[in-house]
């Protein structure tokens, strides 16, 4: 059973409409910077009515947070042939990296210091990546069973990070890197086969 801590409109009025459509995808993307800035973001962005905002965040400890309730939606990709139909959810991760030859250090595109394992792979015109963890992983693991069984989405992986072609139509889990060449979320970092494996365990212990 996932837990999620929910931060419902009472305390974060995060925008959303709460009219309620199927779902037939889970895109999943990442924050780009800290959990604790991108939440604030979401909060206080636009004089609160910052419109991008995911159904779930899961941090790199694996904690899962909820939005709002998973038959609603935001604006997150402006697009509603998408936003109507997806499940967001995002992970913690800084993203691609700059590498700063005078001290060694990383950072993400905003100048955040990150001081975990880097994976090196050219891509998409960037060579350093932050990792991802294995109870981010685990969490997000439980998380897509979850709503798959909940929400009848097929449990199915695209299992890669590049383009592909007439995504909108797939149902079953894919990355916002799966819909166009410009997104770089999910990254090389990400270990998709981990990924299956959890999924995998999870329907053997339903069984």
């Amino acid at each position: 059973m996932i837990k999620a801590e929910e931060k419902e409109k009472e305390k974060y009025k995060l925008f959303h409409y709460a009219e309620e459509q199927q779902k037939t995808q889970i895109i999943l993307c990442h924050t780009s910077r800290p959990i604790s800035n991108y939440m604030a973001g979401l909060k206080n962005r636009m004089d609160g009515q910052y419109k991008r905002i995911p159904n779930y965040v899961i941090s790199r400890r694996g904690k899962v947070i909820k939005n709002f309730q998973d038959l609603h939606h935001s604006d997150f990709f402006g697009d509603e042939t998408i936003d109507n139909h997806s499940i967001i959810v995002m992970l913690e991760n800084l993203g691609w990296l700059k590498l700063n030859p005078l001290n060694n250090e990383y950072t993400n595109w905003i100048g955040d210091i990150y001081r975990g394992k880097v994976y090196q792979k050219k891509w998409r015109d960037k060579n350093f990546w932050a990792t991802y963890t294995d109870k981010q992983i685990e969490s997000l693991a439980d998380l897509v069973t979850h709503l798959c069984e909940e929400l009848g989405i097929e449990k199915v992986l695209v299992g890669h990070n590049v383009k592909v072609d007439g995504i909108k139509k797939f149902n079953g889990v894919c990355s916002r890197s799966n819909y166009t060449d410009y997104w770089t979320d999910l990254s090389p970092a990400f270990e998709f086969d981990k990924l299956k494996e959890h999924l995998n365990q999870d329907e053997k212990e339903q069984t």
